[in-house]
């Protein structure tokens, strides 16, 4: 007898729950995929740079006690909301530079994961958290929101005509202490000036270290920094002034936050990871720089912000 194959239209109840399983476990993923993708787009992880800073600065205005709970939790939107901003409009306004540049060539935008639709879509949506998350912390945020943003925003057409596009970098998240101080004070004082000059300096000096992979890339294509103007030996050089200038900010801060043991250790271990990264990177030895950009600067400004924690606990 011949045996009847199964009507291909007919499915049976198990069948069928199988298939919506599988459905939702393909739909989970990719929805974590476009996550992920996302994430990078806006380096997401780098957060770690500015966000310790600003906590630093917010414990330290509230003085001998802490800030308010929403203090707190409005001070990190506008950090993240800023960052996010900031990244997604850099990867459109570099969306042409990034796809023939060979060390960015794979990133969301140029390599068609993402759409440039997307991008603007997260920028405006990301600024205009950001706007709301200052009008809520006090009018003198409110009103600093918008040439911030000016600020964050306009860093990524920088490069294109001058090599102090890493200043303006650094003063980009430099501005992230100096806001946090406001929100917590309602005005503009000294300690979070001279801390935010700080981590400019201390951005400055680590992405002109970065910007060593792009020297030849950059010259080719017109585009400025510090290793294209001055080559990559003098280029190390002024990054190292940068950093001594740096932890001369940071001790300042310290001393001006109370000081103490735990503080001045913490610019200690800074000066540590500041000379760690140098060793790291040569002018003719670049295979390190990745290690000396994210690693040892993401633990510098961690380690930072936590002993300046410990210490205010234990005042």
């Amino acid at each position: 007898m011949r045996e009847v194959s199964p009507d291909p239209d007919t499915r049976t109840p198990e069948g069928g729950a199988a298939d919506s399983e599988s459905s939702k476990v393909s739909a989970d993923h990719r929805l974590l995929g476009d996550l992920g993708e996302a994430a990078e787009m806006i380096a997401f992880k780098h957060s770690v740079f500015a966000l310790p800073f600003a906590l630093m600065s917010l414990i330290t205005a509230a003085g001998d006690g802490w800030p308010t709970a929403s203090t707190w939790a409005w001070v990190i939107i506008a950090m993240i909301s800023a960052r996010t901003a900031a990244m997604s409009f850099n990867r459109l306004a570099d969306h042409g530079l990034d796809a023939v540049n060979p060390r960015t060539a794979n990133r969301s935008l140029p390599a068609g994961r993402l759409s440039r639709r997307f991008a603007l879509s997260v920028t405006v949506i990301a600024a205009l958290a950001f706007v709301g998350a200052a009008a809520m912390l006090n009018r003198l945020c409110l009103v600093l929101a918008i040439p911030t943003l000016a600020v964050l925003l306009g860093y990524s057409f920088a490069k294109r005509w001058t090599a102090a596009a890493h200043m303006w970098l650094g003063f980009s998240l430099g501005i992230a202490p100096i806001g946090a101080w406001i929100a917590v004070t309602g005005a503009i004082a000294a300690p979070p000036l001279v801390l935010g000059a700080a981590v400019m300096l201390w951005v400055a000096g680590f992405d002109t270290i970065y910007s060593l992979q792009d020297e030849s890339f950059d010259r080719s294509h017109g585009l400025h920094s510090i290793p294209v103007t001055f080559g990559p030996r003098v280029a190390l050089w002024i990054a190292r002034v940068f950093h001594v200038l740096a932890l001369s900010g940071f001790a300042s801060f310290a001393a001006a936050a109370g000081g103490g043991w735990l503080r001045f250790a913490a610019v200690m271990a800074a000066a540590f990871l500041m000379g760690w990264q140098h060793r790291l990177v040569r002018a003719d030895d670049l295979s390190a720089v990745d290690a000396a950009f994210f690693t040892a600067n993401g633990l510098l400004s961690v380690v930072m912000c936590s002993l300046f924690i410990i210490a205010k606990l234990v005042a």
